[in-house]
């Protein structure tokens, strides 16, 4: 195998190391000026010294190289370069540094010397590889040190960071703003040197102040010391999760998942008693679900809450190590009353899941009797969050701790309940579940924005490499770079205005008196998986794109991602409750069309799809032109088409599968990666449409048209996800597929240009960001 040259020898002791000595005695003179006083080799000097500096050349390369040379008939030119091209001999140091001195003053417009260079030249540049004028540019221009850059002028007009803030804070920016005042205190920081006990009382210290300024007990009632308004309770869980997680998870359980539930599930004398003391934190508490053996299977839990009559009283009981409460946050140290569910047993008849308020732990510290508590410990983030196991061994409470919204039992022990049926009674109680979901959905949103807009101001400040005899450019300039983060930044402005849309309508509806939650439950679930995946993509990718810089704890972006990792987990695990958007979309496919016959197929597909059916014509799939590619019934037509087949098709699977006797539990098994695309899919097309009306709604001139390129990039860069499906599906053809890829990378060049104002526009102040120097300023 043939060795590359060595570019930087120096001579063997006892050899001159003049410009005219190559590291040992040569037969011919190394000196630049022989170089110099033959004017057809000028042009070749910068590739000379740039095949010897990189040390590109193999001495079979050379020898090719001596002789192509004296086959150009200039055979002067082919003796003064001899000397600098013997693989034996290469030139010391001192001869390089006097050739690229050489270069450096000559005359610029002698180098690289009028095209057609010499045939010497040619034969270099082509057997290098290396361009004439690059090289010459590399050696002769100076590289400026400034590292202010005048950018090219952008396409769209100028917009302002703090009107687009302005416009995504929304109707509770002053709300968000005083959130964002109290992260950037030092009590408010993550910190990133405290011993678990420490931090955790350190984060109840910041919710007993979160508590006192009132913002725990924003969605509670007004007669019972809170805000009355579940809008301004998102937006308060929405803007924490800018700052410590910790802080928010258990901000999270104690209003939210504990008090959220006496709330929700318990009636008028449960809200007169605890939610005052619960919104204050006089009270902290449990939200008691999940156990060892069942996990999200929660309509199968076996802790048991059997109604004694003779006590007036329940009697809870683990029945065995399987039956555990695990992951309980707030109840390894601190929480004193339990929210528990549990199997109700009245009269010898189980009627399925309920709630009950359950005391554990005295206002000293000491467990009740009869409860176990274990402190589940270390964990892979969030150790600021207490979270424990329990365990009831016939633990008795009085009847009146029944959260009895939708079910209660009389003293004689009678069960009665305004629902008929065990299982409607059972998601009718886990409706209430939507308020988290929701919540954690846009809190992953917030750690997005927060990774995005440490790595965009990054890469804006962080140059690297460039054009030869120019300076660095930022790493944000570099097409991979831009492909790393903007596509997830897209991404992001599209989930934001899903979630904001999803959160205005569940506020809208729990005004009413018998609100309506179905869509919306299907609805919460998909963005809330969508989002949690989303949110550790964009960490993730953060991370790689600040290079070293990105491991540093200092900013974040490694607690960051341990800390937001179990979002993909907790109030409810991924897959399953895409699962349930796939359930929830196949029942109203079914009422909508009544049966799966071809003709119902056909009527539904119309009246649902619309225009979107016109994508199957053979003249759109081909169709590869940036107007159309770009147009938003383009895109709504295409995403509405594929949730649509993807539905009929899944419904055609799951219908043969059950008419052919399989068990429908097994049908569903066998489809389960179909749903869970169809779900995806319905996510996809939601935020599409989104994005797209949060643009159009923008105010323009400026904000507006910088949306509209987001949208365009978000869609098609989803359509080049999912290329192998359009093409199976007839939707696109080759040509069109290719034609998105170039469109896609187009629009990462033009969102590149406002990258700034659109991550400056999440309006995260430096204080909350805790970027170490260099990252905060982008440099």
């Amino acid at each position: 195998m043939n060795e590359p040259c060595k570019p930087f020898q120096s001579s063997p002791p006892g050899q001159s190391d003049l410009p005219d000595q190559g590291g040992g005695p040569v037969s011919h003179p190394r000196d630049v000026s022989t170089l110099l006083d033959h004017p057809p080799l000028h042009s070749l000097l910068p590739i000379l010294y740039q095949a010897w500096s990189d040390g590109i050349l193999t001495p079979d390369q050379l020898g090719d190289l001596n002789r192509r040379l004296r086959e150009t008939g200039d055979s002067e030119a082919a003796n003064r370069l001899a000397p600098w091209l013997d693989p034996e001999r290469p030139p010391s140091p001192v001869a390089l540094a006097a050739l690229r001195a050489a270069v450096r003053t000559t005359p610029g417009d002698d180098l690289p010397g009028e095209k057609p260079y010499p045939p010497a030249t040619q034969v270099m540049e082509e057997l290098t590889g290396i361009p004439v004028g690059e090289a010459a540019r590399a050696l002769h221009q100076p590289v400026s040190d400034s590292l202010d850059e005048e950018r090219l002028p952008s396409s769209l007009p100028p917009a302002d960071p703090g009107r687009l803030a302005r416009y995504l804070d929304g109707p509770h920016a002053s709300l968000r703003r005083q959130i964002l005042d109290l992260l950037q205190e030092p009590d408010y920081q993550l910190p990133l040197d405290l011993e678990m006990p420490e931090y955790r009382e350190r984060v109840l210290k910041v919710l007993r102040r979160l508590a006192g300024l009132g913002l725990g007990a924003r969605a509670y009632p007004q007669e019972f010391g809170g805000g009355g308004s579940v809008a301004e309770a998102l937006t308060v869980f929405e803007t924490l999760a800018f700052g410590d997680l910790s802080v928010l998870v258990k901000f999270g359980v104690q209003f939210g998942l504990f008090g959220g539930s006496i709330l929700q599930l318990g009636t008028r004398h449960h809200h007169e008693k605890y939610l005052g003391p619960v919104g204050r934190l006089a009270l902290p508490g449990c939200y008691a679900m999940t156990e060892r053996d069942h996990g999200s299977n929660v309509r199968e839990l076996e802790t048991v809450a059997r109604f004694l009559p003779e006590n007036d009283a329940f009697e809870l009981h683990t029945p065995h190590p399987g039956a555990w409460k695990d992951w309980i946050g707030n109840a390894a140290l601190h929480g004193q009353l339990a929210v528990v569910f549990a199997q109700l047993h009245v009269g010898g008849e189980s009627h399925g899941v309920h709630a009950l308020l359950v005391p554990i732990r005295s206002e000293e510290g000491a467990p009740c009797p009869g409860v176990t508590i274990q402190d589940c410990g270390r964990k892979v983030g969030l150790n600021g969050v207490d979270n424990g196991r329990l365990a009831f061994h016939r633990v008795q409470v009085p009847r009146e701790n029944l959260l009895d919204r939708f079910a209660q039992v009389t003293p004689q022990g009678e069960y009665q309940s305004p629902i008929p049926g065990e299982g409607r009674r059972f998601f009718t109680m886990l409706g209430t579940l939507v308020t988290g979901r929701i919540s954690i959905g846009a809190a992953s949103v917030s750690v997005a924005k927060t990774a995005l807009t440490v790595a965009i101001r990054y890469g804006e400040g962080r140059r690297q490499f460039g054009p030869a005899g120019e300076r660095e450019i930022p790493i944000l300039d570099y097409l991979g770079h831009q492909r790393l983060l903007l596509p997830l930044l897209a991404e992001t402005y599209g989930l934001h205005f899903a979630l904001r849309e999803l959160i205005q309508r569940y506020a809208r509806e729990m005004e009413r008196d018998e609100p309506d939650l179905r869509e919306i439950e299907t609805r919460a679930a998909g963005l809330k998986a969508v989002a949690s995946w989303h949110a550790l993509a964009a960490v993730q990718a953060a991370r790689e794109g600040l290079g070293g810089r990105g491991y540093l704890e200092a900013n974040r972006l490694g607690p960051l991602r341990a800390d937001a990792d179990i979002f993909t987990t907790f109030e409810g695990a991924n897959p399953v409750l895409l699962q349930l958007v796939a359930r929830g979309l196949l029942s109203d496919f079914r009422a909508g069309m009544g049966d799966l016959r071809p003709w119902g197929i056909i009527r539904h597909l119309t009246v649902r799809a619309g225009t979107s059916l016109s994508e199957r014509n053979p003249v759109v799939s081909r169709r590869k032109d940036s107007e159309h590619l770009r147009d938003p019934d383009f895109h709504a037509g295409i995403f509405r088409y594929r949730e649509d087949r993807l539905l009929v098709s899944v419904a055609r699977r799951l219908r043969g599968r059950v008419e052919e006797g399989m068990d429908s539990f097994q049908a569903m098994n066998e489809c389960q990666d179909h749903l869970m695309t169809l779900a995806t899919a319905h996510v996809e097309r939601i935020t599409v449409e989104a994005l797209r009306d949060g643009a159009t709604r923008a105010p323009t001139p400026g904000l507006s048209e910088a949306l509209s390129r987001l949208a365009e990039l978000y869609a098609l860069s989803r359509l080049e996800s999912h290329a192998a499906w359009h093409l199976e599906a007839g939707t696109m053809e080759d040509g069109k597929s290719q034609a998105i890829r170039t469109e896609v990378n187009a629009l990462c060049g033009e969102v590149r240009e406002h990258a700034l104002l659109l991550v400056d526009g999440f309006g995260i102040p430096d204080g909350v960001l805790m970027a170490p120097d260099g990252v905060r300023d982008g440099g």
